[in-house]
């Protein structure tokens, strides 16, 4: 039972912390949390302390303030855009969880990511990346969907959103 009640204090206080950071001004800085966590060897949670906001913006935060970081896809409105490197950004998340299925000696489904003249001639399926396009990519599809990789630690969400960053702008070579 005392699981459960911390599962859902912890949900909440997420919850709290997403739509929070949703609703601040995108000109002014969030200020940080003065909740205190959650103590397990108590039955209810702590009761919030008051801490001193920094007034100076390049102060360190306490340490005991839990800073959660989301990450949030440039749009056309904001008028901010990064361009995904294919040799910085791809090349490196391919080599740390694809290559061992699908590189060298070992192509699954003739698949091979090793370069990217291989990703753009595909797999014995066809074409895994469609530039301009990652809905109607293999590539995307699968690591979105995580059935890709099989083996291994699966691609955190902003792997993901960089690969997908990356065929919406092209599949560029670069």
């Amino acid at each position: 039972m005392k699981a459960l009640i911390t599962k859902i204090f912890i949900c909440i206080l997420i919850l709290g912390l997403i739509s929070a950071c949703g609703s601040q001004p995108t000109d002014a800085p969030a200020s940080p949390s003065t909740e205190e966590p959650f103590d397990q060897t108590q039955d209810e949670p702590a009761a919030p302390t008051e801490a001193p906001v920094p007034t100076d913006t390049d102060a360190p935060l306490p340490t005991d303030t839990v800073v959660v970081t989301l990450a949030v896809t440039p749009t056309e409105s904001s008028g901010q855009t990064t361009t995904v490197s294919y040799s910085n950004d791809i090349l490196p998340i391919l080599q740390s969880r694809c290559v061992n299925c699908h590189g060298g000696d070992r192509l699954e489904e003739g698949l091979n990511l090793t370069t990217f003249a291989n990703i753009i001639i595909g797999s014995d399926n066809g074409s895994v990346v469609t530039p301009g396009d990652a809905d109607n990519s293999l590539l995307a599809e699968l690591v979105v969907s995580q059935k890709m990789p099989k083996r291994g630690p699966k691609l955190t969400p902003p792997q993901v959103q960089i690969i997908i960053d990356w065929i919406n702008q092209g599949a560029l070579d670069n």
